[in-house]
């Protein structure tokens, strides 16, 4: 299961449109571990000058890789975090979790990373299990 959703906001979403800081406080305490890895890289992107900031460094268990991929391949979550962080995400492989500044998503930078040249450079015999 993806999240943990509490009683009241599951009524409330049976009842109609939900709060996005409902939604975002449940993705946090439900995904604690890509909650703090996009929160640490946007976090970085905050206090550089450059377009992206991002994550190189696997997961330190199979429950936290499986978090992050929660996170990042559901349009909901994902969207949510871009609307909550006011970035743009981009995601390759387990745990290559990118944050660009919304200025940037046109950019030559953005474009390369979420190519399929990107992808493909970015592959390694130790993320075949991801």
């Amino acid at each position: 299961m993806s999240l943990t959703v509490p009683p009241a906001l599951l009524d409330a979403a049976e009842g109609g449109p939900v709060d996005d800081e409902a939604f975002i406080a449940c993705v946090r305490d439900s995904l604690p571990y890509a909650w703090a890895t996009v929160s640490r890289v946007v976090a970085e992107l905050e206090a550089g000058d450059d377009d992206l900031a991002d994550n190189v460094v696997p997961p330190p268990t199979d429950a936290d890789r499986g978090q992050l991929l929660r996170a990042l391949a559901s349009d909901a979550i994902r969207a949510g975090l871009e609307r909550h962080f006011g970035v743009r995400l981009a995601f390759q492989n387990c745990h290559r979790v990118a944050a660009f500044r919304p200025s940037a998503v046109d950019g030559e930078r953005y474009r390369r990373f979420v190519s399929t040249r990107g992808q493909l450079l970015n592959q390694s015999p130790q993320l075949r299990n991801c």
